[in-house]
């Protein structure tokens, strides 16, 4: 692997950040802000921290901990994902970012 952008997590974070932020443009104003921003900044911060950890590759402790922060992130987002979902969605539109967030966290544990 040359660069980051060659892995496969990094690939698929990187997706769910673009559908995730383009989801919350739609969602009420209100929430812009609140619920909205919450989620953009951890789903961003999933393959910020896949692309640091990679930066960091030669030290494995540092590689490690930057993909334990991007697990946890992971965690945040489909939590946000969650309720945005139970409070805008009706529980079924937002099930493919739901599910796209629990194979990236899957994939790095």
């Amino acid at each position: 692997m040359k660069n980051y952008t060659d892995l496969d997590i990094y690939k698929l974070a990187h997706e769910l950040a673009i559908k995730v932020h383009k989801m919350t443009m739609g969602l009420p104003k209100h929430e812009l802000y609140e619920q909205g921003s919450q989620v953009r900044r951890s789903t961003k911060s999933i393959k910020d921290n896949i692309v640091e950890g990679y930066g960091r590759r030669r030290y494995k402790n540092d590689f490690i901990r930057f993909f334990v922060y991007a697990h946890a992130s992971c965690d945040e987002a489909f939590s946000q994902l969650t309720m945005i979902n139970e409070l805008y969605f009706s529980n079924t539109e937002l099930n493919d970012l739901i599910r796209r967030i629990q194979f990236i966290g899957s994939q790095n544990q």
